[in-house]
């Protein structure tokens, strides 16, 4: 289907652990490939994701929306990592053969941004894109998940709200932090703020106008 920003359609990956279901939107040329997916038990049409694929096609990106294996069977909880990352790395080097030479940037929210942020390096990923990074369960600082986000081997944009029960990383925890006023783990008060701070940022890396 043809449309303002390029070509958009719904495609199916196999991987080891079930098809994903990929809802792509591409220029005739992209500049680069932006992969994001979505929360531990979300979609891919919430306001967050929407936002960062607008801004990113509006660079020049080709952009895949992931629904993971596990909630194309249905289930809501992803399972162990790594089953999950092995999947998710199936997935993008698919994509990475249909845009062939491009520079790739990968993400998610929440869930998503754990797994794009620990799949990183062997994805050979730019950078990575993390909304609503979960630092820690709510209300258990103790189980810090923040060696995952340091840990990515590559420059990551964080984007919080300042109410986000699952914590909110500081500014030394990653390339750039931008921390939204009034928003929560959901990120949906104000996406047009998560669009403008991640086309910032990507015209930033790829030198857009």
């Amino acid at each position: 289907m043809a449309s303002s920003r390029g070509v958009s359609r719904t495609a199916e990956i196999q991987t080891g652990a079930g098809p994903a279901r990929v809802e792509l939107d591409q220029p005739k040329t992209p500049a680069f490939l932006v992969v994001m997916t979505h929360g531990a038990g979300g979609g891919v049409q919430t306001p967050d994701l929407l936002a960062v694929r607008d801004a990113a096609v509006t660079l020049g990106a080709a952009v895949g929306r992931v629904l993971q294996p596990y909630r194309v069977r249905g289930a809501r909880a992803p399972g162990a990592p790594g089953p999950q990352d092995a999947a998710w790395l199936e997935i993008v080097a698919a994509l990475r053969q249909e845009f062939p030479g491009v520079p790739l940037v990968q993400g998610g929210r929440s869930n998503g941004a754990r797994v794009a942020c620990r799949t990183a390096a062997r994805a050979a990923a730019r950078a990575v894109i993390a909304l609503a990074f979960p630092l820690h369960p709510p209300g258990r600082p103790q189980l810090s998940r923040l060696s995952e986000l340091r840990g990515a081997g590559t420059d990551v944009l964080v984007v919080n709200g300042e109410r986000d029960p699952f914590g909110v990383p500081e500014a030394e925890d990653a390339a750039r932090v931008v921390v939204l006023p009034g928003e929560t783990h959901a990120l949906s008060k104000n996406p047009a703020a998560v669009g403008a701070a991640v086309g910032l940022w990507l015209a930033g890396i790829f030198g857009a106008d």
